[in-house]
């Protein structure tokens, strides 16, 4: 069986290439069709091939950002319309994302079936955006959840009838663990205290305001809030410096080679997010068997189901603070979460197993058996 996969923007290079092996040892004949992703290494693994067809000059190192969105915006229309041509021969396309989707879904290529696994924050029922979202996934035959938070949201939302929903879980970003040439922690973090650990993009909807807030109430600890910024950082510099203990702000984009220290290092990663349906620093986290304090919102439950995390409600920084200082008061506690979420990060959440599932929804929807 001949797929694509398929990420126009290269919005999700460690799924995509993640999700490529895994298919490909589960019996599939892959090609990956994505762009370059210009700002670091991404994890090429074997068994598939790649083709970087999309956004060629917008995709070139050293660009700004603003220069970058306007480039793509020229090349996208040609890209897509060139894309028509390259999915002759293949017996399935699966879509990890289309970018603008009220245009995209004008020119997907005729090529069925076709698969579309949702990565998106999903948008409130009712806007604009969700309404421009529910007739992109009408032309799917099969939308993929990764947790049953999202697909019951897919249906009562968005229109998704169940027989058209499947739920696979995101796997655990376990390639980290065993990068040959892993970049040791800064010199200036060093640090014999406890280390809160909040990573990734910072964008408003993840909620570091609330965790700042938190952190004035937390002692004997420091919290590292490590990613590039998506929003402006001065208000989230003023709350930094209400904090009795020490806070570092690392804004900046981390590669793949510097992740695993910063995550080895901390004591507790936290994710406070306001909505989120899953988070790619949470499968971070599990394949490094951290223990984590997650907001109680989206697909973030299930991962407390198996004893892999504390929740807390989401923008309750007094409930945020109560949880951190149990959990660094409670060694014993937080080797439970970690163990655990090894234990998930090893079998539920395994490439191998996502691999397989994957492998039979293709198989389902093109006949073969």
């Amino acid at each position: 069986m001949r797929v694509q996969i398929v990420d126009p923007p290269a919005y999700t290079p460690p799924y995509d290439h993640a999700l490529s092996s895994a298919v490909a040892r589960a019996g599939a004949d892959v090609e990956l069709v994505t762009a370059n992703f210009p700002y670091g290494p991404v994890p090429r693994e074997e068994g598939y091939e790649v083709r970087e067809l999309f956004y060629r000059r917008g995709s070139r190192p050293g660009l700004s950002d603003r220069r970058r969105r306007v480039v793509r915006a020229a090349e996208h229309l040609p890209d897509m319309l060139r894309y028509r041509h390259e999915a002759v021969g293949t017996e399935l396309v699966h879509y990890m994302w289309l970018p603008v989707p009220a245009l995209d879904r004008r020119l997907l290529p005729p090529k069925r079936p076709r698969v579309y696994t949702m990565h998106w924050r999903l948008p409130d029922a009712g806007t604009r955006i969700a309404g421009t979202l529910t007739r992109l996934l009408a032309k799917m035959d099969t939308v993929v959840a990764h947790t049953e938070h999202g697909a019951r949201r897919l249906e009562a939302d968005f229109g998704v009838e169940p027989n058209r929903l499947r739920v696979i879980p995101h796997g655990a970003f376990d390639y980290l663990t065993r990068q040959d040439h892993e970049v040791p922690l800064p010199a200036e973090l060093e640090t014999d205290a406890p280390v809160i650990l909040a990573f990734g993009l910072i964008r408003p909807y993840k909620g570091t305001d609330v965790l700042l807030e938190a952190f004035q109430r937390v002692q004997g600890a420091e919290l590292w809030v490590v990613g590039a910024p998506r929003m402006p950082m001065e208000p989230l510099r003023e709350l930094a410096s209400r904090a009795a203990g020490t806070v570092r702000l690392v804004d900046r984009f981390v590669t793949d080679p510097e992740i695993p220290a910063f995550m080895r290092r901390a004591d507790l990663v936290v994710l406070p997010y306001r909505n989120i349906e899953q988070s790619g620093v949470l499968y971070t986290a599990l394949a490094f068997g951290r223990p984590m304090v997650l907001s109680a919102v989206g697909g973030f439950p299930e991962i407390a189901e198996d004893g892999a995390a504390r929740l807390v409600p989401p923008e309750d920084p007094d409930a945020l603070a109560s949880a951190l200082n149990e959990l660094l008061g409670e060694p014993t506690a937080r080797e439970a979460l970690g163990e655990a979420a090894a234990e998930a990060a090893r079998t539920r959440y395994s490439w191998a197993r996502i691999g397989r599932q994957t492998v039979d929804l293709y198989r389902e929807l093109t006949g073969e058996r």
